[in-house]
């Protein structure tokens, strides 16, 4: 039942990440998403998968995202 409800957040925001116009919106939704992942991998037992994915997916490919759109130009 925990999976259910952990596998609509991570699809909910993986298609907005999809669907939104806006990159650093993407960004922050696909690391909601990787959290919601993570958790669900804590409810699966494996904490060190979690762990894991929290501090790489969520963490560090998050901040490289946010850097290297801080550096871009934007055009509307």
């Amino acid at each position: 039942m925990i999976l259910a409800l952990l596998s609509i957040p991570i699809v909910l925001f993986s298609l907005l990440a999809v669907r939104t116009k806006d990159l650093l919106h993407a960004v922050i939704f696909l690391a909601v998403a990787s959290m919601c992942l993570a958790a669900t991998f804590l409810a699966l037992q494996a904490p060190d998968i979690a762990i894991t994915e929290a501090a790489v997916n969520a963490g560090l490919s998050t901040l490289i995202y946010v850097i290297a759109i801080r550096k871009t130009g934007r055009h509307e």
